[in-house]
């Protein structure tokens, strides 16, 4: 029994590496295909932290959306001096394993539909009825062994 016991774990602990081997390859492959686009005043950005982080500020006019793709790094994305478009705005974040903070105003009105395996997304931005007027920001957040975190803007002087 302690034989198939060791072999199982051995099994287990090289078959374990070859994934997350074929996870760091997949990851250099997206880092190189995959350039980071927008700047501060665009309405539509796509970020890719892989194997490295930062911070990322947007005061886009009419913030339409993008997507943030966060792989063995992450960072903080922060929307609170943008402008929702009129129409809304759907940003997709995925994770794996990394992820980030994404900072939006107290006063959008947002939505998350997440999936997780061995990690999550966590919005702690209230909702309350007379938002339901506004235009939303969809968020679509897939995480594997990572996560993100949505905040709202915090009190004057706080960061």
């Amino acid at each position: 029994m302690k034989r198939i016991a060791t072999q199982f774990v051995v099994w287990s602990v090289a078959l374990m590496t070859l994934v997350i081997a074929a996870c760091v390859a997949v990851a250099l492959i997206v880092k190189r295909r995959v350039p980071s686009e927008g700047d501060e005043e665009s309405d539509e950005l796509t970020w890719v932290t892989i194997f490295d982080g930062g911070e990322r500020k947007s005061r886009a006019k009419a913030f339409r959306g993008g997507t943030w793709l966060a792989a063995f790094g992450g960072g903080e994305l922060d929307l609170r001096e943008a402008t929702l478009d009129p129409g809304g705005a759907h940003l997709k974040l995925r994770a794996m394993m990394g992820g980030g903070e994404l900072k939006v105003p107290r006063e959008w009105r947002v939505e998350v539909l997440s999936r997780s395996v061995m990690g999550g997304v966590q919005s702690t931005v209230p909702q309350t009825d007379d938002s339901l007027d506004r235009p939303v920001l969809r968020v679509e957040a897939r995480a594997l062994m990572g996560g993100f975190a949505i905040t709202p803007a915090r009190g004057e002087g706080e960061d």
